[in-house]
């Protein structure tokens, strides 16, 4: 167990320090020279260094904004909440200072570097999101304006308003063209992201109704190796009693619980939608995070397994 709990913090760690090298080295060398703004205090500092002259280095602006949220953070939530959080922005500062700010290639083509910036900061925000950690910035600012200020307003949607200001500040700043360049990239950085975060967990969840539904779920367990579950179900239209099959598995396996189904009863009613998130056997094991009243419980000896 002792192992087992020092590769996962090791394992966070690594995370962490590869998703910050990836953000920071896209920030420096993409995003900084072509004056694209991708909101965040990453945002704030691309503008502070632009109006500048290019005098206040974007790690300078970074930190001067994330020590007095830290404060408030750590007041309000405690240790626990930002712990790995400072971490990520301590490791990220440094890898904006240290890594060179200027263009990858010259003479640029400034979509190709859009695309390109967007798909690895993404990864790199996708690596930190994994381990629940950030780089500080609007997630943790919208987490305390939710908390204070706006407890009707989800912590995204809060989060959407404050990277569309820091955005437009940036297309003010630069020019039209380049706020919508700033657009594609948010976008293509989100998107790469969530698929970190859910793409090796995404699945297929389907619904099966058919009067055969007992030779369907055996094909289904030998054939297939899944689970299957029956539901007892009515037709409001005909009050006639059946039972639906519910069936998770894997986005490969779809096209096999097909033909299982319509070689069996073509006349099946089949739902298949998508399951962002399948834990448990056969699939993907829940990894819990120990909280700071678990941890109270556990002896001095234990003390180091959580990332300080």
């Amino acid at each position: 167990m002792k192992f087992f709990n020092r590769h996962r913090k090791l394992r966070v760690i690594l995370f962490i320090i590869l998703g910050d090298f990836l953000m920071a080295a896209m920030t420096n060398m993409v995003f900084d020279p072509s004056g694209i703004v991708l909101g965040g205090f990453t945002g704030i500092a691309i503008i502070v260094k632009h109006l500048s002259g290019g005098i206040i280095p974007l790690w300078a602006t970074t930190l001067a904004l994330n020590i007095p949220l830290f404060l408030v953070a750590w007041r309000i939530k405690g240790w626990g909440f930002i712990k790995r959080t400072v971490f990520s922005t301590g490791t990220f500062t440094l890898f904006l200072a240290v890594i060179p700010s200027r263009s990858l290639v010259q003479d640029p083509d400034l979509l190709l570097l859009v695309v390109f910036g967007g798909i690895l900061y993404g990864l790199g925000l996708g690596l930190i999101f994994y381990v629940d950690a950030s780089t500080g910035g609007t997630d943790t600012s919208a987490t305390l304006i939710h908390e204070k200020l706006l407890k009707y307003y989800s912590i995204p949607q809060i989060m959407q308003v404050l990277d569309g200001v820091i955005i437009l500040g940036g297309l003010l700043t630069f020019s039209l063209r380049i706020g919508l360049y700033s657009i594609i990239a948010v976008a293509i950085s989100a998107k790469v992201s969530d698929m970190v975060l859910e793409g090796s967990k995404f699945a297929k969840g389907v619904y099966v109704v058919s009067a055969q539904y007992r030779e369907i779920a055996e094909h289904i367990m030998q054939e297939i190796d899944r689970g299957v579950t029956a539901l007892h179900a009515e037709g409001m239209y005909s009050h006639e009693e059946k039972n639906m099959l519910f069936i998770a598995l894997g986005k490969k396996e779809i096209i096999r619980l097909k033909e299982i189904v319509y070689d069996i009863d073509p006349r099946a009613f089949m739902i298949v939608m998508d399951a962002r998130e399948v834990l448990g056997e056969g699939f993907h094991r829940f990894e819990t995070q120990q909280t700071p009243a678990h941890k109270k419980n556990k002896s001095s000896a234990n003390s180091d397994q959580e990332l300080a």
